[in-house]
Parts: C-alpha cells; structure tokens; sequence
C-alpha cells in the first residue's frame, strides 16, 4: 500500500492531463501535499479547471496520502531540525531562544532609526556562517521594497566577522520589489531558486513589507482588498518557510495610534492578519546612549522580556562589547 501511495504521480490524478500537471508544477504543485493543501479557488485559477474537478483533484490527492495525528515526541523530532540565526548579540539571540529561527516568520516593527534593516543586513551575512558560530552555512534573498539595501554596510560586517566581503556579498541575492504585485512574484521565484537551481537558501528578508501595500491601498474603502492581499501573501511566505525550512524575517512600519492617551501610542500596521501571521513578533525602540531596545510582542515559545543592544560599524553587538 505505502508502495502505491509513493508510486501515485500528479498526473495520475483525475481531471490531470499532462497540460494540466504542467501547469500546476509551473506554479509550485510539484506534490500531492501541495495539492492536498490547496483551496479549489487556487487550483482553478493556475490549472484553468472548473471548481467541481478542482474539488476532485484535492480530495484524491488528500486520500492518497496518509494524512494523520503525530504525538508530541515526533513533533519535538521535527522541532530539531529547526536551525537559528544568530543576531551578533548573544543578549538578543537569548531574547529569541537561540537566535532567528527558520521554518517561521519573524517581524520587527518599530519606528525609523530603530535598526530594523541593520538587523536585516546582519542576518543576511550571518546566515552565511558556519552552524558552530550561529549560521546555517546558506545564502539569502533580501526584497528591497524601500530602496535601503546596502552592500557597502554587507562589506563594513562581513569584515568584522573576517569573512571574505565578497563572497559574502555573492551569496545575497538582493531584488528591488517596485510594488505589491512584483514583491508577491518575487516569492514565487524564490521557490523557483531552491527547486531548479539548487541554492540553499535559509533566509528571505522583506523589507519593508507593507511598503507597497500602505502607498497602493488608501482609505477604508481599499482597506478589504489590501487585507485579503497581504493575507496571501504573508501565506505564500510562511508557505515558503515551513516547506524549504527557512526563515523569513520582515520589517514592518508603524504609526500613533490615538487612541492610546498613556504609554506608547505606536502602532504596528497591517492589523490582525499581519499580528497571526508572524510567529515572533519583535518591537524595536532607541534605548538610553544610543542603544537598541527589543522586546518580544508575541511568540508562542517565548515570554514577553526584553533585551539591549547596540550598533555599531561591525554590526549588531551586545552593549557591553568592544
């Protein structure tokens, strides 16, 4: 029987020609989970199919595979296989358990200035590392949507950590996303990256992620579509993480919220679907002399704490070091 299951193809499915089954490949159904964990809606806009083959297509695909209950030991096994970045600051990488983990979305949100793309730029060349020093011996894709990416802060880190600056910099594939159609592709190239060129990628930044989607979609009237969009596509980035385990990290912008008269009014942006979707959420602030302040919002391993930390030439470092 498991003989068969690994046996059954794409194409094997009903309603699935090998037009069909190209097409699916082509955008990303390369197997049967994928097509099991697809929503008809989806299945017919890529495949050109009507809704009830849609239907059909899904559910053959969920019954050939033995979709079932995992006991808590086996989940702690796949948990091991998760691999941390670390942030340059053992302070924040204690913050975050570890450091930034892959097969999840962690956002940093905060006002300008407080060092969200300096730690986008730290994590691109840490995860460059070797895994004994906090990387995963990968590379990463960084999606400029504001235009801050800079290869020249690339080079003033990767120096510090005495690794070859360019090198470094060849193993960052930056990209300038120009609006929220291009910045949601761009995700699905990714995955064309990993599948036909083989590059081991562990870590996508976006920054910033609602760059676009503020500019494009204003007043209450576009604020539905907006939602729906950004609710694809931060799926499409978790998607992505949880498949290739790899971790995505996205800075979000934030503003006063007047409905707070004490404490601090600022607000990240994007609402509840963004707040889900995230699975750390990290706050940014300026802390006292020029230090950084990062204090965990929300994960469902982490308690709500906080550390300092600073940053300098040589990148992000703990307050006390040199």
């Amino acid at each position: 029987m498991a003989k068969e299951k690994q046996e059954f193809k794409i194409i094997d499915l009903p309603g699935v020609g090998a037009a069909t089954a190209e097409k699916l490949e082509e955008a990303g159904y390369t197997t049967l989970m994928s097509i099991a964990v697809a929503s008809p809606a989806d299945m017919v806009e890529v495949a050109g199919v009507t809704e009830a083959t849609a239907r059909k297509i899904i559910n053959t695909a969920r019954n050939k595979l033995d979709i079932g209950f995992e006991t808590g030991e086996e989940l702690l096994a796949k948990r091991q296989n998760i691999s941390r970045i670390t942030t340059g600051s053992k302070a924040f990488d204690v913050l975050l358990g570890g450091g930034v983990e892959t097969n999840g979305i962690t956002e940093a949100y905060g006002e300008f200035g407080v060092s969200k793309t300096q730690l986008g730029h730290q994590l691109a060349v840490n995860v460059q590392l070797p895994k004994e020093q906090g990387g995963a011996e990968a590379i990463a894709v960084y999606i400029d949507t504001e235009g801050t990416a800079r290869p020249e802060r690339i080079i003033q880190m990767a120096e510090a950590l005495n690794l070859d600056p360019k090198k470094v910099l060849s193993n960052i594939r930056f990209i300038r996303a120009f609006n929220s159609d291009h910045q949601m592709l761009i995700v699905s190239k990714i995955e064309d990256l990993i599948k036909n060129e083989n590059l081991p990628i562990k870590l996508v930044v976006v920054d910033s992620l609602m760059g676009h989607f503020r500019s494009e979609y204003i007043g209450r009237a576009t604020l539905s579509d907006r939602q729906q969009k950004l609710n694809k596509h931060m799926h499409d980035l978790l998607k992505l993480a949880e498949t290739y385990n790899l971790a995505v990290y996205v800075t979000n912008q934030v503003m006063a919220n007047p409905a707070i008269f004490f404490g601090d009014p600022t607000t990240p942006i994007g609402g509840h679907i963004l707040a889900h979707a995230s699975s750390v959420r990290l706050y940014l602030r300026k802390g006292k002399k020029g230090t950084r302040v990062a204090r965990v919002i929300d994960a469902p391993h982490i308690a709500d704490s906080e550390c300092v930390f600073k940053v300098i030439e040589a990148g992000i470092r703990d307050v006390d070091e040199k």
